[in-house]
């Protein structure tokens, strides 16, 4: 499980990511709701381990030091599709993208090579397109199919996946179905500008933990002005 508490990311004049708190369990997607691209950018880093929160912590299993939080949360998690982080670069093919995916996992996640995963996990039809003009759907497909090819993976951080379209049919069902599978326990968090109307699921905003800060100051405050 992904335990985010009190998680803080400062920024030049004020935070880029607020006081946020959330947890994110296998075999659920959990949708966090963040305004601006940056803010979304930075909260995926270090929900997924890759840049250290200035307060607060994101831990994948039980919290510990810093370090060994850092450390056990990005080797348990994949950053996916983060602008100008991890994003597909603009003219590079598909196969490119698979291929220097591919070369970067640990020798035993190496099971194929790209022309061999692209037919393993039917993608062989868009092997020659650039990986940048790909549809939405097949988009999302590919890049989390390709963060799963590591099998330490556990926790998958999909950095806006609804910038690309706002039909919430091309990547939604996706990411439900990845944290859904039970040949493969997977916790699913997705950073988007806005919760879908009628999402039922698990779901946190950025902030939450500054609000309830703030109503619990507030609450205390009428208690004493009360007595």
């Amino acid at each position: 499980m992904l335990s985010v508490r009190e998680l803080r990311m400062a920024g030049r004049r004020a935070d880029l990511v607020a006081p946020t708190s959330f947890g994110a369990p296998a075999g659920a997607l959990t949708l966090v709701q963040a305004n601006g691209a940056e803010t979304r950018t930075a909260l995926a880093l270090a929900a997924s381990g890759r840049f250290a929160p200035d307060a607060g912590l994101a831990a994948w299993g039980a919290p510990s030091t810093p370090k060994k939080n850092l450390r056990s949360l990005r080797r348990a998690s994949a950053l996916v599709d983060s602008p100008s982080i991890n994003e597909a670069e603009r003219h590079v093919s598909v196969r490119g993208l698979v291929a220097e995916d591919l070369a970067l996992l640990p020798r035993r996640g190496r099971a194929f090579d790209a022309d061999a995963w692209l037919t393993v996990h039917a993608f062989e039809d868009v092997a020659r397109a650039w990986a940048h003009e790909l549809p939405p759907r097949r988009r999302v497909e590919l890049l989390t199919e390709l963060a799963l090819a590591d099998p330490a993976v556990r926790l998958l951080v999909v950095d806006s996946p609804d910038r690309h379209s706002d039909r919430i049919e091309d990547w939604l069902p996706r990411l439900e179905a990845l944290a859904e599978n039970p040949g493969r326990e997977l916790a699913v968090v997705a950073i988007v500008g806005e919760v879908p109307i009628g999402w039922e699921g698990r779901s946190a905003v950025v902030g939450n933990a500054a609000e309830a800060s703030a109503a619990a100051g507030e609450a205390a405050e009428a208690e004493v002005a009360l007595a």
